[in-house]
Order: structure tokens, then C-alpha cells, then sequence
């Protein structure tokens, strides 16, 4: 991982952020996490998003990357960045370090290359077989995972969807596939963790080639 603009998915970070870190030799970090007042993660929002910008306009001679911390960002948040992350400042550069490619808006990740970590280590393997979906089995998933979180459920997503296009066992087309982005979406803004997880489920089944 060269020190570069970019977004890093990454579940670890800290683990990160000391890698660039070990990397720098006259480059400045300008550090942004979202964070509430016990220091726990929250989402990136718009005021975040403007003293990015504020402190991507703080002249400086050395190049500063401007290094976005949190593990999600509000759409808000992504739009008011566009133009900053299009033509940064002199002397500029920024990162995103999130957990999901799939909560970064397109037009986001156009602007930035992508490195995406496999470095989720508490994953645990995918206990749904895919290759023989059935009602039963929807409901058993959804019922053993109605407690996560809404991050986790988004990985969970992620995973379902790229294991169901390899199974080669279903007839993925266009609206399909984009309600596997419109889930990671829904989750967001608050969507149940069930209703999400037999929402995507039910529609792969209506999709299962017989």
C-alpha cells in the first residue's frame, strides 16, 4: 500500500493510518475522523465534510494529505465533497478510509483509486447456502442475524451478492443487481437489519434459476 490518494476499505483503521504513517518523509497528515463524545465512530456528515475543505484551503508548502476517517459517510457529506476531491488545492491530496466500497457514492469513487483490505478478521464463513435458497432457509438466516449491526448487515450484503453472482445459480439482471446497492442504502437511513436481510434473500429466490 504506496502513500497515495485513494480509498481504503478497511475494517482496521488504525491499523492503516500507522502504515501511511511509517510511509511519510516530508508529507503532513491532516487528520478528520468522525467521532461522537465518547470517541466511538459515527458517520461522516456535512460538517465534517466542510472543515475538510476549510483545512484543504490552509496554504501549505509541503504536500498535506487530508486523510477522511469514518465508517460510513452520509451522502451529503460525499456531495459537498465532489468538487474538492476533483481539483484539490496545491499542495493536497486526500484519502477515505471506510469500511464499504458499497456506501461510497459512484461519483466518489470515480475521483479516487480503490484498495479494498481483506483484513476483516472476525469474519465468520457464510452460513447460507445459496446453491439450495429456500424459504425455510431465509427465514433461519434472517432470524440468526437480526441482531447485528447495520455495518455488519452491510458486509453481510456485500458477501451475499458476490457469492451469488459466482454460484452461476441465478438470473442476476440490472434491477437485481441494484437492489444490492439500494440495501446497503436502505441500511443507512435506518432500515431494520431483518427486513433488509429477507428483502435481498426473497429476491434472489424470485431470481433462482429452476
Amino acid at each position: 500500500m504506496d502513500l497515495a490518494s485513494g480509498i481504503i476499505i478497511t475494517h482496521q483503521p488504525d491499523v492503516v493510518l500507522k502504515e501511511l504513517e511509517l510511509k511519510k518523509t516530508r508529507e503532513l497528515f491532516t487528520i478528520i475522523r468522525s467521532e461522537d463524545d465518547k470517541g466511538k465512530p459515527k458517520e461522516f456528515l456535512v460538517e465534517h465534510a466542510q472543515e475538510a475543505i476549510s483545512k484543504a484551503y490552509i496554504a501549505s508548502e509541503n504536500l498535506n494529505y487530508i486523510i477522511l476517517i469514518a465508517p460510513k459517510f452520509s451522502d451529503i457529506s460525499q456531495n459537498r465533497l465532489l468538487k474538492i476531491l476533483e481539483e484539490p488545492p496545491r499542495n493536497k491530496a486526500f484519502i477515505i478510509i471506510s469500511e464499504s466500497k458499497s456506501a461510497l457514492l459512484d461519483t466518489i469513487q470515480s475521483r479516487l483509486p480503490i484498495i479494498v483490505l481483506n483484513d476483516n478478521i472476525s469474519e465468520k464463513p457464510l452460513s447460507l447456502d445459496l446453491e439450495n435458497l429456500n424459504l425455510a432457509k431465509v427465514y433461519e438466516f434472517s432470524q440468526e442475524n437480526n441482531h447485528i449491526s447495520s455495518t455488519e448487515c452491510k458486509v453481510l450484503v456485500e458477501r451475499i451478492s458476490l457469492q451469488a453472482m459466482k454460484s452461476g445459480q441465478y438470473n442476476l439482471d440490472e434491477a437485481t443487481l441494484k437492489v444490492f446497492s439500494d440495501c446497503i442504502k436502505a441500511l443507512d437511513v435506518g432500515s431494520p437489519v431483518t427486513f433488509i436481510l429477507n428483502t435481498l434473500l426473497l429476491k434472489l429466490l424470485a431470481k433462482k434459476k429452476r
